[in-house]
C-alpha cells in the first residue's frame, strides 16, 4: 500500500471525505446511518474498541445514549482520539471536519471506523466487494478562511445539492427550497450549530467559538447559499475532495 502523502498532526484540523466503491449508495436507510454514528462513537476511544457486533449479542438498537451508558456501567472511561467537529452523511459519501488529538488518532479511528461499517453492510446487505472506493482522502485545513468554509460546505453545500445539484456552476436556483433542504436534513451536523440538536459525537471546539450562536451561524450559510461569500469556492477547491 502506497504512503499516504499528508502526515496527521495533533492540533491541525484536517477534512476527511470517502464515498462508496464505484459511487455506490453506502447507506440504504436511516438504520444504516445510525448503525454509522454507532460505529463512529465506539471507534473514537483510546481506551478500548468495544465492537457494536459484541453489544448487538444482548440487545438490537441501541441509542448512541445506551452505549455511553454501557461504556460507563463497565468504567470504561471515554478518551477520544479526534474531535469530530462537523460532519455529514450523504446517500454514497461522507464527510469529516476532524481535528487530531492524540498522536496517530486520525489513522487508527479512520481504520476502526472503515472495518466495523463495512462488515456490517458487506453482511446485512449482502453486497459482495470493497464498500469504499480506496482509503479515505484527506486534506490538511490551513487558514481559517478554509476551516469556516469547509464547514459551509459539509454542513449546507452538500445537503442542498440533493435539491440543487449544479449549485457551484449555476449558484441556488430557488434558496427557500434549498434552505428548507439544508434546515430539515438530519444527518449533518447543522443541527449542532444552529443549538437544535447535542450530540456525544460533536465537539465543535473552535467552530464553536466561531459561531458562538445560531443567528451568527445562520447568516453566514445563507450567505454562502446566496453566493455572497464570493471567494469561498476558490478557497476550498482543493480540499473539497469529490
Amino acid at each position: 500500500m502506497p504512503i499516504r502523502k499528508i502526515q496527521f498532526v495533533p492540533a491541525e484540523f484536517y477534512h476527511i471525505f470517502n464515498r462508496g466503491n464505484g459511487k455506490q449508495n453506502i447507506f440504504y436507510h436511516d438504520k444504516d446511518r445510525y448503525r454509522f454514528l454507532q460505529a463512529i462513537y465506539l471507534s473514537n476511544n483510546v481506551n478500548t474498541f468495544l465492537g457494536i457486533e459484541e453489544l448487538e449479542r444482548g440487545k438490537s438498537g441501541y441509542a448512541l445514549a445506551d452505549i455511553k451508558n454501557i461504556l460507563e456501567t463497565n468504567m470504561i472511561p471515554h478518551d477520544p482520539l479526534v474531535r469530530i467537529c462537523a460532519d455529514c452523511l450523504m446517500p454514497n459519501h461522507y464527510h469529516f471536519l476532524i481535528q487530531e488529538i492524540k498522536e496517530g488518532g486520525i489513522s487508527k479511528f479512520m481504520q476502526r471506523l472503515g472495518t466495523s461499517y463495512a462488515k456490517y453492510f458487506v453482511t446485512k446487505h449482502k453486497r459482495p466487494g470493497s464498500l469504499f472506493q480506496g482509503r479515505f482522502k484527506a486534506t490538511h485545513i490551513e487558514n481559517d478562511d478554509q476551516l469556516k468554509y469547509l464547514l459551509a460546505y459539509v454542513n449546507a453545500i452538500n445537503p442542498a445539492q440533493l435539491v440543487e445539484p449544479n449549485l457551484k456552476e449555476r449558484g441556488i436556483k430557488n434558496l427557500k427550497k434549498a434552505l428548507d433542504q439544508v434546515n430539515n436534513y438530519k444527518w449533518s451536523t447543522h443541527f449542532e450549530f444552529m443549538g437544535k440538536r447535542e450530540s456525544i459525537l460533536i465537539d465543535k471546539g473552535l467552530l464553536g467559538e466561531n459561531y458562538p450562536n445560531a443567528k451568527i451561524y445562520y447568516a453566514f450559510i445563507k450567505d454562502v447559499l446566496q453566493g455572497k461569500e464570493n471567494k469561498m469556492w476558490t478557497t476550498i477547491e482543493k480540499l473539497a475532495l469529490e
